[in-house]
């Protein structure tokens, strides 16, 4: 029997969601349950404006749509916080997925966020909550990561991440780089998911 398929669909202005999803990348291939496939959202930017925004050049991933979506058995979705939203990026491709929504393409399949914010207290957790609504109409089954790594319960530092899924801070100026807790939090994110995935796909 063919194994499930994970897609990692990311947007990231200046890579620090890019990052984290190695990480995730990782985690899914140590379980070693599932075949993973990396995507990026479509940009919907100027070259002039992501240049005057001093963007970080774009990954060469192709570039996700509904129809491809489609094919996953699970996706985990990466991506900035704006004012604890997904980005207008993320939300346009989003919005293009009525066609699968009218046949329930998506319904059944698995999903999961990560995210990058620049503070502490920049929405985490409220950038996960506030996407739920996608997944629900779609009939996706959210898989949050939970308490699954320790690094979790740090109060030593700055730690990103809660139980919605991973997550790195990038600091106001963009310049503070994923930790390394904040990465084996990612690829236990990625492998946990797998696991659930390849349950859901028997």
């Amino acid at each position: 029997m063919a194994r499930a398929k994970v897609f990692v669909v990311t947007y990231s202005t200046y890579n620090h969601v890019n990052t984290l999803a190695e990480s995730i990348v990782k985690g899914l291939e140590k379980a070693g349950n599932v075949d993973v496939e990396r995507y990026q959202f479509p940009e919907t930017l100027s070259d002039e404006i992501l240049a005057k925004l001093h963007a970080a050049p774009k990954p060469d991933f192709p570039v996700i749509t509904p129809e491809k979506l489609a094919e996953a058995d699970g996706f985990l979705f990466g991506f900035p916080t704006r004012y604890g939203n997904a980005p207008a990026q993320v939300k346009a491709f989003l919005d293009s997925t009525g066609g699968l929504w009218s046949k329930g393409a998506l319904h059944g399949k698995a999903a999961g966020i990560f995210f990058s914010t620049a503070s502490q207290h920049g929405g985490q957790e409220a950038t996960a909550f506030t996407f739920l609504p996608n997944f629900v109409h779609h009939g996706v089954i959210y898989v949050p990561l939970g308490y699954r790594s320790n690094h979790l319960f740090d109060n030593t530092e700055v730690v990103g991440g809660s139980p919605w899924g991973a997550g790195t801070v990038a600091g106001p100026d963009g310049s503070r780089q994923p930790l390394q807790k904040e990465l084996e939090i990612a690829e236990i994110q990625g492998e946990d998911f797998a696991n659930v995935v390849a349950k859901l796909a028997a």
